[in-house]
């Protein structure tokens, strides 16, 4: 399960190196901070993380705000303001770009962590993404572990067996990770590659490889198809 990628943007190299090194504490993976508009902006094509802490005040004529504009803008992923200005203009600045969230020099570990996950969850709400305790976003499963949200993209996902009330996800790598959330209401939130073909599992159509009468073969594993889903898995496959 692949950790939350965070990217810092921060002037001042050892703030920007101490906070890493607490993000990383929290379980959080963490890319090369940037230091100015330029480096971020390489760093996010590069890197495509999933949330960025952004200094508003930076070396150079763009500003952090003027950053969260540009994520707005082309990229669409949350942000979090950082900032040791509290005053009624940078704060003024700052909403004109609609935070999710702002943190104020000097801030502890655990608002540090309070910020990242109320940013996330609550940018997945917007855009009325939100499953339970997990969520989704652009082409990755959300998955809430041990207090901290963890990522499985859909491309490393196999196939989804319902058990009970929980949703098992199962990977290529053939490691299960466990979702509170029903099977229901998890397909809503795939893309269209994922496929029910049984009141119990869901499959990622792009391992498919053999189809029988009674199930259908993803790499080396068969999964039962049921009577009902059968005609609407014939209907998305290219037949010949």
């Amino acid at each position: 399960m692949k950790k939350v990628k965070i990217l810092v943007v921060e002037d001042e190299i050892i703030i920007a190196d101490n906070l890493c090194d607490t993000l990383e504490e929290l379980g959080y993976e963490i890319i090369e901070p940037a230091l100015n508009y330029t480096e971020a902006l390489i760093q996010i094509k590069n890197e495509q993380p999933d949330i960025a802490i952004l200094d508003i005040e930076l070396g150079g004529s763009k500003t952090g705000i003027d950053l969260a504009q540009k994520i707005k803008d082309e990229y669409d992923f949350p942000f979090i303001f950082l900032t040791s200005n509290s005053d009624p203009i940078t704060l003024n600045k700052a909403k004109k770009v609609m935070p999710p969230a702002y943190l104020v020099k000097p801030f502890t570990k655990e608002e540090l962590y309070t910020s990242i996950e109320v940013a996330l969850y609550n940018f997945s709400k917007k855009n009325d993404e939100i499953t339970d305790s997990n969520f989704v976003l652009k082409d990755a499963l959300f998955i809430k572990d041990k207090g901290v949200f963890k990522k499985i993209l859909f491309k490393d996902i196999l196939y989804l067996k319902s058990s009970h009330v929980y949703t098992d996800i199962v990977l290529l790598n053939e490691q299960t990770h466990v979702a509170r959330v029903s099977l229901n209401s998890i397909i809503n939130n795939l893309n269209s590659k994922f496929i029910r073909v049984h009141r119990s599992y869901i499959v990622n159509t792009e391992y498919l490889s053999q189809v029988n009468k009674t199930s259908i073969k993803l790499n080396n594993e068969l999964i039962p198809i049921g009577t009902k889903f059968k005609d609407e898995l014939l209907k998305n496959l290219n037949l010949i």
